[in-house]
């Protein structure tokens, strides 16, 4: 028999960067230990913020992350029109297309099976960010 759990995380404000919330989603839906063979859907509710899964033990890839995608995205480029809310606000629309508003992992015997060395992020692009909402369905058997 199928089952489907669907809850709603809000995280804290974070400031620009990318930060593991693997702990956060896991201790949202304690659901998934009934879920034997299934999958967690990661929805961010954003879109100026976004999520990835990524290396989950050496902080130096959050950095490089962000050094690289914010060099490739600079908040100093002159032709933006839309920036009413500063001028970090077109350059994270951007970059959080170019990551993700989803993310669907699988659950293998009632965890999330990512690899040893994976964590989910969220990618925050905005130096002052309002807290941020997930929806995070789980379904299996």
């Amino acid at each position: 028999m199928s089952k489907i759990f669907q809850k709603s995380l809000r995280l804290p404000s974070f400031p620009a960067g990318y930060h593991l919330i693997t702990d956060q989603i896991e201790r949202a839906i304690p659901e998934l230990r009934e879920i034997q063979i299934g999958f967690l859907q990661v929805f961010i509710q954003h879109t100026s913020a976004a999520l990835t899964i990524n290396e989950n033990a050496d902080p130096t890839v959050r950095k490089d992350f962000q050094t690289f995608v914010n060099e490739l995205i600079p908040e100093s480029y002159p032709r933006f029109i839309h920036t009413d809310e500063g001028p970090d606000d077109m350059p994270a629309h951007i970059k959080a297309s170019f990551f993700d508003s989803q993310l669907q992992i699988p659950i293998t015997n009632g965890k999330l099976n990512l690899g040893i060395w994976q964590g989910v992020y969220l990618c925050e692009f905005r130096k002052r960010a309002n807290p941020r909402t997930l929806v995070l369905t789980a379904f299996g058997t």
